[in-house]
C-alpha cells in the first residue's frame, strides 16, 4: 500500500534527524555523505511539489534561506562572561585553593574538557524549537545569527524531547574541522583564491555572512559545553547536563570525565593532552569546571568571569614542512604504526624530524601522502603531531602510501583488534616485537637493567644471544662471547652482568610490567601486586576477580588472565622462574597485616617527595616509603606527614612551608630511615 505525500515526508524527516544524531551526536554515521545528500533532495523535492507539508523546523531548512540585509543586536539574558586562564600547574592548583577555601572543603569534584578553538554561540530553544542564535559579542550583548546558525552542522531546528523545558539556552563553540579546512583551502586554491588563514576566523566569517547559503559551504558545526538561561531545565551538575544535551540530540564537547581532587584532575589534563592527535579540531586548552551546580552557585562569579572554572592553556606552535617518508614500526606488543619522516623543522627550540602518524584510521582521516606539506602542532610538552595536509599545495608528485598486509618486520599475519582501530603482527616470534619487547623489559619503569638501551639489545640479538627474556639471566655464562662484542670490555661486561643480578630482587610489580602484558602498566602492576601478593595468586584468579580489584576493569583483568594461561606467558614464566626472580610474597590477612604494619617506621604516615636524590631513584624512592609501612602521595596537602626535599625541589617545597609541613633533606630522611 502505497503512502501519502505527508506521510512521505514525515518519513523522510525522521531518517534525516536520526542520520544526523547519529553523525553530529553518536559519531556512528551509517551512510556516506552522497546517501544522506540524496535523502535530504528526496525530501525538498516533496515539500516543492506540496508546499502545504513544508514546516520551518524541517531539515531541509539547514541548506540556508534568503539572505539578509543585515544583523541586530540582541541582549543575553544572562551575561556570557569569559574564563580565566592558568598557563601553569601551580596557576590551576591556586584556583583549586580558591575553590576548596570558599566552599570549606577538603576535596572538590571537577569535570575535565577540552577547550575548543572556536567561535562562542549559544542557541535559545523555547518549547523545545530552535528560535535564535546569539554571538558572545561583549559579553552583556551580541549579534542574532538565527539565519547562519540553521545551517551549522550539529544544531536541531528541534530537540529530541516529548517534553523540553519552556526555554534552553544552550552555549558552546561553533568551529570547522581540520579535515574540511584543509579541503576548503585546497578548493579555494583551485580557484586561484587566497587560502583562508586559520580555521577559527574562517568560523568566524562564515556566520557573519549576510547568505546563509554561503555559511553552509563552509561546513561549521557546533559542539555544547554550557548552559545559559532556561527554564524548566531540571539538571544539578555538569555531567547531567551533557547527558540531557545528548538525549536533546545536541553535540557536547567529546570525552568529559570527572575527577574528585586537583590531583587527580591534573593526571587527567596531561593524559588528555598526550591524546589531542585523535581530535579533528582546533584545541587551545583544558577547562576545569566545578562539576556540581549547587557548588557553582555559591561561588558565583567576578565582573570578567565565574570564580567555578579554569581554563588550562598552553602555547601552541606551528610549522608547515614536507614529508619526506612514511615507514611502518613494530611495537612491543606487534601494532604496527604508521610514522612520517619529516624534512627538519624547528618548532619551540627543538628540531623536529619525525611524526607519529598513530594508525591506519588516523592515516586515512588525515588523507597524508609522501611529499605533501603538513602542518605540526606542539603543544605544551606535548610529542609533535599532525595536525592537518595542506591540499592546495600540492602538485601532483605525492605518493598514497599503502598500509601493509603483512607485517613489515617478518611478513607474517596481521589483524586488526576486535572493535579497535590498530593492526597488529600475530607473529609471536617476530623480530620487530622481540627487540621492542626485549628493549622495554630492560627500560627503566620495568626491570630497570643498567647499560642495557636499545643499541646493546640490538647488538645482543644480532650475535643470538638473546631470543628471549629469559635469555637476559643466561648471559652471566656467555660473558667471553660478550667481551668480543664491539665496544663491550670487561668494565662494561660486569656493569651489565651485575645489574643484570640486582634484578633479581626488584619488586613484583615491576616484573609483571616487563612482561609486556597488553595494558598492564605501572600503576597497574603496582595494584595487582599489593593485592595479590605473588604472581601465582594473580595466575589463580579469574578475569571476573581481577576485575574487580579497583582501577583494573574488565579489559586489563581479561588480558592479564589471557596472557598467563596462554602457552607463551607459561612459557615465559617458567622459564624466568628458573633463574630465581623475586615473584613476590604472600599478602598477609587484614588483622595479621594492620598488626605488622604497625610495627614499622612509616606506618600510617603520608609522605612525599620531591626534586633530584642522589641516592634514590623516582621509583626507588616510592617503592622504600611503602616498605617502611607509609603511603607514598604525589601531592602536598594538610595530610603530608613530612616531605623529602632533593636538589631543584619546586612547587610542592614551597607548599609545604606554607603549610607549616616537616621538611626532610636527604641526609636527614637516611640519618632516620636508613636506606634500603
Amino acid at each position: 500500500m502505497s503512502q501519502t505525500p505527508a506521510e512521505d515526508v514525515a518519513e523522510l524527516r525522521r531518517e534525516i534527524e536520526r542520520h544526523n544524531r547519529l553523525y553530529y551526536v553518536e559519531a556512528q554515521p551509517e551512510i556516506s555523505d552522497l546517501e544522506f545528500d540524496k535523502l535530504l533532495k528526496r525530501l525538498e523535492q516533496l515539500e516543492r511539489d506540496h508546499p502545504e507539508l513544508d514546516s520551518p523546523d524541517s531539515p531541509s531548512h539547514k541548506v540556508g534561506g534568503a539572505p539578509i540585509e543585515g544583523f541586530r543586536t540582541v541582549p543575553h539574558r544572562l551575561p556570557m562572561l569569559s574564563i580565566d586562564n592558568g598557563y601553569s600547574l601551580d596557576e590551576v592548583r591556586e584556583f583549586d585553593t580558591r575553590v576548596r577555601k570558599l566552599l570549606g572543603m577538603d576535596s572538590v569534584e571537577y569535570s575535565i574538557e577540552y577547550k575548543i578553538d572556536g567561535v562562542a554561540m549559544a542557541l535559545v530553544y523555547e518549547n523545545g524549537k530552535f528560535v535564535q542564535a546569539v554571538t558572545r559579542g561583549d559579553g552583556q550583548q551580541g549579534d542574532d545569527i538565527t539565519h547562519n546558525a540553521r545551517t551549522v552542522g550539529g544544531v536541531p531546528l528541534r530537540l529530541a524531547l516529548e517534553e523540553p523545558p519552556a526555554v534552553a539556552e544552550i552555549r558552546g563553540e561553533a568551529y570547522i574541522t581540520n579535515t574540511d579546512f584543509a579541503h576548503l583551502r585546497a578548493e579555494q586554491e583551485a580557484r586561484g583564491e587566497e587560502p583562508f588563514a586559520n580555521s577559527r576566523n574562517t568560523t568566524a566569517g562564515a556566520l557573519k555572512l549576510l547568505d546563509p547559503k554561503l555559511c553552509a559551504a563552509r561546513k561549521v558545526r557546533f559542539l555544547a559545553h554550557g548552559i545559559g538561561y532556561s527554564e524548566g531545565l531540571d539538571v544539578s551538575s555538569h555531567m547531567e547536563y551533557l547527558q540531557w544535551l545528548r538525549e536533546a540530540g545536541v553535540p557536547a564537547t567529546p570525552r568529559v570525565e570527572t575527577r574528585s581532587g586537583i590531583e587527580a584532575t591534573i593526571e587527567h589534563c596531561q593524559q588528555m593532552m598526550e591524546e589531542l592527535h585523535t581530535l579533528n579540531l582546533e584545541i587551545d586548552g583544558i577547562v576545569i569546571k566545578v562539576n556540581q551546580f549547587a557548588q557553582r552557585d555559591e561561588l558565583g562569579v567576578t565582573s570578567k568571569s565565574p570564580r567555578w572554572l579554569i581554563a588550562y592553556k598552553w602555547e601552541k606552535y606551528e610549522a608547515v614542512t614536507k614529508v619526506e617518508e612514511i615507514d611502518i614500526q613494530v611495537g612491543k606488543t606487534g601494532t604496527l604504526t604508521p610514522v612520517a619522516h619529516l624534512a627538519p623543522v624547528e618548532i619551540a627550540g627543538s628540531t623536529i624530524t619525525r611524526a607519529s602518524l598513530h594508525n591506519k584510521d588516523e592515516l586515512d582521516r588525515l588523507g597524508v601522502r609522501i611529499g605533501d606539506q603538513v602542518v605540526v602542532e606542539k603543544a605544551g610538552k606535548v610529542i609533535p603531531h599532525v595536525v592537518r595536509v595542506e591540499e592546495h599545495l600540492r602538485d601532483g608528485s605525492e605518493q598514497e602510501f599503502s598500509f601493509p598486509e603483512k607485517c613489515p618486520a617478518c611478513g607474517g599475519e596481521v589483524v586488526q583488534d576486535e572493535g579497535g582501530v590498530y593492526i597488529r603482527c600475530i607473529n609471536p616470534v617476530c623480530p620487530a616485537q622481540l627487540r621492542e619487547s626485549l628493549r622495554f623489559f630492560a627500560s627503566r619503569q620495568a626491570m630497570d637493567i643498567e647499560g642495557m638501551g636499545i643499541k646493546v639489545v640490538e647488538q645482543l640479538i644480532d650475535a643470538g644471544l638473546l631470543t628471549s627474556f629469559s635469555d637476559v639471566y643466561r648471559l652471566k655464562d656467555r660473558r667471553e662471547e660478550l667481551l668480543a662484542l664491539e665496544r663491550m670490555g670487561q668494565k662494561s661486561v660486569d656493569n651489565l652482568l651485575g645489574s643484570i643480578e640486582e634484578t633479581k630482587r626488584r619488586p613484583l610489580w615491576r616484573l609483571l610490567t616487563a612482561l609486556n602484558i597488553r595494558h598492564v602498566g605501572v600503576s597497574n602492576a603496582r595494584i595487582l601486586a599489593d593485592t595479590f601478593g605473588t604472581l601465582d595468586k594473580i595466575a589463580e584468579q579469574s578475569a571476573e576477580s581481577l576485575a574487580e580489584v579497583n582501577e583494573i576493569g574488565p579489559v586489563i583483568a581479561r588480558s592479564v588472565q589471557e596472557f598467563l594461561h596462554s602457552d607463551t606467558g607459561k612459557t615465559i614464566v617458567n622459564e624466568l622462574r628458573q633463574f630465581h626472580l623475586n615473584f613476590g610474597e604472600p599478602v598477609p590477612e587484614k588483622a595479621a597485616r594492620e598488626e605488622g604494619s604497625a610495627d614499622k617506621p612509616l606506618s600510617g604516615k603520608t609522605v612525599v617527595a620531591t626534586g633530584t636524590l642522589e641516592h634514590f631513584t623516582r621509583d626507588g624512592i616510592k617503592d622504600y616509603i611503602i616498605q617502611l609501612g607509609g603511603k607514598a602521595s604525589s601531592s602536598v596537602s594538610k595530610n603530608t606527614d613530612f616531605v623529602l626535599a632533593g636538589e631543584k625541589a619546586g612547587s610542592k617545597l614551597e607548599k609545604a612551608q606554607q603549610l607549616g609541613i616537616r621538611v626532610l633533606d636527604e641526609q636527614q630522611f637516611i640519618a632516620e630511615y636508613g636506606r634500603p
